[in-house]
């Protein structure tokens, strides 16, 4: 991998990448995201733009998610990648993996993960640094 393995993950691909790698994929969105909320309209785009490798049914489409949901908060074209048919999951899942929190992610989830079959809290993306630099 070309960038610093000790600077964040400036994209969805780059992200893909790390986790492809071995790195833990949690931590490299998250550190993604923030990268993402503190970036200009342009750098927004281009971190969304090139498409993630392929990793596992569940990450492939929770990154489609996170870019159309990105992409639709602050008015940027969704990536063409995200729409890929192969980017749904067959079953629904479930974040947490607690069988009490289902009824609660089903209403919560944002649309762009509803729609993939991936249901998460309403806040699944949220970061202390999303509202500097909007």
């Amino acid at each position: 991998m070309n960038a610093n393995t000790h600077s964040r993950p400036g994209s969805l691909k780059e992200v893909s990448l790390r986790a492809k790698s071995g790195a833990a994929f949690d931590p490299a969105l998250r550190e993604f995201l923030d990268e993402f909320y503190a970036a200009d309209r342009r750098r927004r785009l281009a971190a969304l733009a090139p498409e993630p490798v392929r990793l596992s049914p569940i990450h492939d489409a929770y990154l489609a998610a996170v870019a159309e949901h990105l992409s639709l908060e602050y008015s940027l074209e969704v990536p063409g990648w995200s729409e890929d048919p192969g980017r749904v999951l067959d079953r629904p899942f479930f974040a947490g993996g607690m069988e009490g929190l289902k009824a609660l992610l089903l209403v919560e989830s944002p649309l762009a993960f509803r729609r993939r079959n991936i249901f998460v809290s309403h806040d699944a993306l949220d970061r202390p640094r999303m509202h500097q630099g909007n």
